[in-house]
């Protein structure tokens, strides 16, 4: 069921973009309601990056509008979307490699007073346990797991009201996959909504509450994300093309 204008936090709508000469995003319109958990899967090329990348601001719109909470976005850098609520964990994480662990938690609220930073890093640090015993290693020691633990926190530490996460299970062992999907949904459940776009359909669905499916650009279908899990045709069919 498509979540009525008037009830999204999230609003994407009717968004063309892409990169000079090479247009991706075909009028594609999303919802993420407060507190709802949405996931979006397709092949790699489908556009999932390009998506978050253009509700970001990091690529200009060639149509459509972009809307947090009724309040449109056009126009707006990448800090003051942070600044509004968007949180944004990108694909390969991004991490500064030669700084600690809680000095790339620091930089995600940079504009916050030092109490208030280290009161937020002590959240992050019950949420992903394992970062505890490493806040004062080099991320290049890091796994990737736990990378990609310390890229969530950072977007976590600006209290965002939409989490957006790129990819993240890529090049994760499932055992991983499973531990960050867990800390995830504590996160949702605690009241964050939160939109993830993924490869990695299953693990996806089984997190999501509802999801749309990219194929070329286009949202090719959406529903509950069980029902989609378990329609594998519709899935399979934006991963390996229409036979």
């Amino acid at each position: 069921m498509a979540l009525p204008d008037d009830a999204a936090l999230l609003r994407v709508a009717g968004v063309s973009a892409g990169y000079p000469g090479v247009p991706v995003l075909k009028d594609v319109s999303l919802r993420v309601g407060p507190g709802e958990a949405v996931a979006v899967v397709g092949a790699n090329g489908a556009g999932k990056t390009t998506l978050l990348r253009a509700v970001m601001g990091e690529i200009p719109l060639a149509g459509g509008q972009v809307q947090l909470d009724g309040q449109s976005l056009a126009g707006l850098p990448i800090h003051r979307r942070a600044r509004l609520g968007l949180g944004y964990a990108p694909e390969g994480r991004q991490l500064f490699p030669d700084l600690t662990v809680e000095e790339n938690l620091e930089i995600g609220a940079a504009r916050a007073g030092a109490t208030v930073r280290r009161q937020r890093i002590e959240r992050i640090l019950t949420i992903f346990i394992k970062l505890g015993s490493l806040r004062r290693r080099a991320c290049r020691l890091l796994s990737g797991g736990e990378q990609q633990m310390v890229a969530v926190g950072r977007a976590l530490m600006a209290e965002p009201r939409v989490l957006l996460l790129d990819e993240p299970s890529t090049g994760l062992a499932p055992k991983v996959v499973g531990e960050l999907y867990a800390a995830l949904r504590d996160l949702h459940q605690a009241g964050l909504a939160v939109l993830v776009v993924e490869q990695n359909a299953r693990a996806a669905l089984r997190f999501a509450e509802r999801a749309y499916v990219m194929e070329d650009g286009r949202i090719a279908s959406s529903g509950p994300a069980r029902q989609l899990l378990e329609d594998r045709h519709q899935v399979e069919t934006a991963y390996f093309g229409r036979r």
